[in-house]
């Protein structure tokens, strides 16, 4: 032991005086492990970190690929996490050394990170950066050559079958059996496709030794390029994946993941894709393979019989997963259809329906049903769990003898407890099949099974256990392009089936079979389970009728919704909830990306409303702060009702005579003075404001429009033109030639302040500079756009006499003026049910949106008789559904909400609490620059520095998250420099609402200042 250590010494002592010689570094030396080479950990004196590692001599051209490969990439991805040459002082990469007898020396930069099989943080998440980073490897390899890829190498999977010779070596047969199925199927299946598949130089070895992970579990660094070799590129996901979901919960989950990565990047054909499950496996077995050579070669090495523990076990699960159901959940992650001909099923039956049969009680038309709720979360799960068969039986019976249904419904998606025994168990720990992949219909035993189109019986299978599906059939149809499918048929009776033969040709509306009894169906109550199975995953007549929750998006593809060959006058099917990570994947694929998230790092799924709180999916209530739009509060039961009861008589446009819009015009335009006595009706803010322009244009006969700096009015063409918000930021076109902007009037960080009593009419001067720059090109302006407070601009009062002044200016060149109420409107502010009424301004233009309807889609342009008028050239205006009844019935309990609950004084009083106690929490927390606001629409403004006026972003979004995490508060920034906290809560926002927000913020500003 003395001995060794003293060599380890003196050989630490050589490396270091080697790299004080070669390079200039003097450092401390840690080995680290190697299979071929010595590693060492190089820790520099000025604190810089290496590694260092030393090559025996032979297989030159491997080494030289390894040298070439990083110069390939430093040159054309410099920002990979891989290991960087450092050359020496003589400018080489790489030197020689004595130790052990002459090696070849590389001094690579040191990658930070855990080893991916030690680090404390590992996940599907920390897969799908894998599979990103070594699709970004790849994209940059593919024109990468050199000869040492080229070689014949026994960890190259893609030559698997050259390994079949030794599966005699391994010595279980269990063992055997397992790795000879593998490698016959890779010879014989998975070769053949995977021959039309690209080739390239790849990694080849992101095991768990070789990749690195961060704090947050995402890969940090990718580690040793020994292994590169020339072959398929799909083999890279498969050994990144052998190695990744060792000891994970869900292997498949793990290998998708992965997949899934290694998509968004660097996109893989569908036969890759299809063909990664069996290469995963197909690794193991080779891996099992070479280790059963190498131990008859070197019985000594009890080091791989152990290694193989894992790779074993690992393979053993796979093989125990369903390849169909694995490869479709595959396919799921890389953005494919699961199952690829189910949309095509789909199609035709939604073209056919209106030819299919009945399935039972064919007399029946348009029965009526009976729909029972079977799923775990109902209210009644816990009786039914109770019940025997026969006591589910009669109680079933009852309900559709009192309801006079012809027969009763279980529902399709339904997340049941009902299923219990090993037979719904899946080899993922802790996760049952208990998702309703067909519909149950309720009838007496014997009742008749009609074929609701033709087809051939394909299988028939009888599981006789109990809570099983009995005797069973299933139906071939075969559509165009030989597409197929199949129909199920579950808890039928033995002696009907007993008649039936595989092969057998059944018609459309030909009875062919009955319901069950309890006693022959899997002692369920008697009903017929019907499915569609556009896969049967190779079970036949054993096909599963119930699926994995957390695997919805496959099985849905597997067995569609079957309301389309029922046809019922009820709905059949439920939605399934999911987790927030795949609806944020789902919005991420079938909704455009530019639809932000709130709170994108730690979403929330909100599944309810009241008053002034959100309540997510787990019933926590979220104070929300950030909702002007639900006005008169979450889920009004006045607005609710007032919805419902009109929904439930009529709906439909506005060319017809409906009382309801009449008053409401009449309601609304009493809340404004005289000459705004005339409306139209809208859909949004968006289309408000547009509707405006072209009243303004056909008015005035000018195009041009004077919008206010960082204003935003609207997502529409027409609007983005007048919005700087947009058109000025990120993406946007610049200023359209029509457009003018004025200074926006910031009395906190403008030119002109506080405490200048003319800071209105100061400001009011740019307007008039606008409209100036008009004239000066024999110009005039159409439309001034603006606010009563500034939302975009940062929740801006608007100082005194401004749009005073302005309007004047506009007015006096023949243009018109627009109060934009949309965020601001209906009594918000708490003085005036208008903010441009703390002005003391009529403007000839207001549009209104957002909390009209309070959350429903609906807005409004209120203007004069004259400016209509104007607008009544011969063109009709015609909006489908502005106006409709029931649009007109939500905006009149809206008005008469904020009429009888006082909420404009409400939001007076509390938005007072409110300000006055922020003020004086900027007593106490001088990051607070600034309070301002009216009524319910505030601003809170963070700077670093109240001189310099340095914007404190970066501590508000502390803020606004910790507010959240900690306190479950919703809140948003505002401003140009996105410094300013938004408020503008609900209008029921009540005084201790107030004080629990001032109680946090006063908390969470004190931890940030520490």
């Amino acid at each position: 032991m003395a001995d060794r250590d003293l060599r380890t010494e003196q050989e630490l002592a050589t490396i270091r005086a080697w790299l004080s010689e070669t390079y200039g570094i003097e450092a401390t030396l840690s080995p680290l492990p190697g299979e071929h080479d010595l590693n060492y950990r190089v820790s520099a004196s000025d604190g810089r970190e290496f590694l260092l590692k030393l090559h025996a001599d032979g297989g030159a051209d491997e080494l030289d690929m390894q040298v070439a490969v990083l110069e390939h990439l430093a040159a054309k991805a410099s920002d990979l996490p891989i290991s960087r040459a450092v050359r020496n002082r003589a400018g080489a990469v790489t030197g020689r050394i004595e130790l052990r007898g002459p090696r070849t020396a590389r001094l690579l930069s040191w990658l930070p990170g855990d080893i991916w099989a030690k680090a404390p943080l590992r996940d599907d998440a920390s897969a799908t950066s894998l599979g990103r980073l070594l699709a970004g490897l790849d994209r940059n390899l593919e024109d990468f050559v050199h000869s040492g890829a080229k070689r014949l190498y026994g960890w190259d999977i893609g030559r698997a079958d050259m390994h079949r010779k030794h599966i005699e070596l391994i010595g279980a047969a269990e063992k055997r059996a397992s790795v000879d199925a593998v490698l016959d199927r890779f010879t014989s299946v998975v070769l053949p496709r995977m021959a039309t598949c690209p080739m390239q130089v790849i990694h080849n070895d992101a095991n768990d030794y070789n990749v690195l992970l961060d704090e947050q579990g995402n890969v940090s660094g990718l580690l040793d390029f020994g292994d590169m070799v020339e072959t398929f590129r799909v083999i890279e996901v498969a050994v990144a994946s052998a190695y990744a979901l060792i000891g994970s919960r869900d292997p498949v989950a793990t290998i998708a993941a992965l997949a899934g990565g290694y998509q968004q990047v660097n996109r893989l054909s569908e036969t890759e894709i299809e063909l990664v499950f069996d290469l995963v496996m197909t690794r193991y077995a080779v891996s099992m393979c070479m280790a059963a050579k190498q131990i008859r070669d070197n019985p000594d090495n009890t080091y791989l019989l152990v290694s193989q523990d894992d790779v074993w076990r690992e393979l053993s699960r796979l093989q125990g997963e369903n390849r169909s159901i694995a490869i479709a959940r595959i396919r799921d992650a890389c953005g494919l259809a699961p199952i690829p001909q189910a949309s095509a099923v789909v199609r035709w039956l939604e073209k056919n329906a209106h030819d299919f049969a009945p399935i039972v009680r064919p007399e029946n038309a348009r029965p009526k049903v009976a729909v029972f709720d079977f799923s775990a979360a109902g209210s009644e799960a816990a009786q039914w769990a109770s019940l025997d068969a026969a006591e589910a039986e009669a109680r079933i019976m009852a309900q559709i003898g009192s309801e006079h249904a012809a027969f009763g419904i279980g529902l399709y998606g339904e997340d049941r407890g009902v299923y219990r025994g090993d037979t719904y168990e899946t080899s993922i720990e802790g996760a049952r099949r208990s998702v309703h992949l067909g519909v149950d219909i309720f009838a007496p035993a014997g009742e008749p099974v009609c074929a609701p189109f033709a087809g051939k019986v394909a299988f028939i299978h009888d599981d006789a256990v109990a809570y099983g599906f009995g005797p069973t059939v299933l139906l071939e149809h075969e559509i165009e392009g030989g597409v197929r499918f199949w129909t199920l048929y579950g808890h039928l009776s033995r002696q009907c089936v007993a008649r039936l033969s595989e092969g057998q040709l059944v018609e459309k509306g030909e009875a062919f079979a009955a319901f069950g009894t309890a006693g022959e169906n899997g002692n369920w109550a008697p009903h017929l389970h019907f499915q569609i199975v556009t896969d049967h995953l190779g079970l036949g007549g054993r096909m599963h009728g119930v699926g994995v929750g957390d695997q919805w998006q496959v099985w849905r593809e597997v067995s569609p919704d079957p309301s389309v060959v029922l046809g019922l006058s009820v709905p059949v099917s439920v939605i399934v909830p999911r987790d927030k990570a795949f609806l944020v994947r789902e919005r991420h694929r079938r909704i455009g990306r530019s639809l932000s998230i709130a709170y994108s790092a730690a979403p929330l799924k909100i599944v309810g409303g009241e008053g002034a709180h959100l309540i997510d999916e787990d019933g926590t209530r979220w104070l929300d702060m950030v909702n002007n739009v639900c006005h008169v509060g979450h889920c009004h039961p006045r607005v609710v009702k007032a919805a419902q009861a009109q929904m439930g008589k009529l709906n439909t446009n506005s060319r017809y005579l409906h009382d309801t819009l009449v008053e409401y015009s009449r309601r609304l335009a009493a809340q404004f003075p005289d000459p705004l006595n005339v409306c139209f009706f809208v859909n949004s803010g968006s289309e408000a404001n547009d509707l405006a322009i072209r009243l303004a244009r056909a008015y005035t006969g000018n195009r041009d429009i004077i919008t206010v700096d960082h204003a935003y009015h609207g997502h529409l063409s027409s609007l983005i033109d007048v919005s700087p918000y947009k058109f000025a930021g990120k993406g946007g076109e610049g200023q359209a030639a029509h457009v003018k902007v004025a200074e926006m009037p910031d009395l906190y960080r403008g030119r002109y302040r506080y405490g200048d009593a003319d800071a209105g009419r100061k400001y009011a001067g740019d307007v008039r500079n606008q409209v100036a720059a008009l004239a000066a090109d024999g110009r005039r302006p159409a439309l001034f756009f603006s606010e009563g407070i500034l939302g975009t601009g940062g929740q801006l009062s608007l100082p005194h006499g401004y749009l005073r002044e302005a309007y004047a200016h506009v007015r006096a060149a023949g243009g018109l003026c627009l109060a934009d109420e949309v965020q601001v409107g209906f009594g918000r502010v708490g003085s005036h049910m208008w903010a441009h009424e703390l002005q003391g301004v009529t403007p000839d233009i207001v549009t209104m949106g957002k909390p009209i309807g309070n959350g429903h889609p609906m807005a409004a342009v209120v203007t004069t008789e004259a400016i209509a008028a104007s607008f009544a050239n011969g063109m009709e205006y015609f909006n489908t559904f502005g106006g409709n009844p029931v649009s007109a019935e939500i905006g009149l309990a809206v008005l008469d909400v904020i009429r009888d609950e006082r909420l404009m004084h409400h939001c007076r009083v509390v938005g007072d609490r409110l300000m006055d106690g922020a003020r004086v929490l900027a007593n106490k927390h001088p990051i607070i620059g600034d309070v301002r606001g009216h009524g319910l629409f505030n601003g809170i403004e963070l700077v670093r520095d109240r001189e310099t006026l340095e914007p404190a972003a970066r501590e508000l979004d502390f803020v606004i998250a910790e507010m959240k995490r900690k306190h479950r508060i919703l809140l948003s920034s505002e401003g140009p420099h996105h410094n300013v906290l938004k408020v503008k809560p609900p209008a029921p926002f009540s005084v201790e609402d107030c004080d629990r927000f001032l109680n946090a913020l006063d908390e969470t500003l004190g931890r940030l200042s520490v």
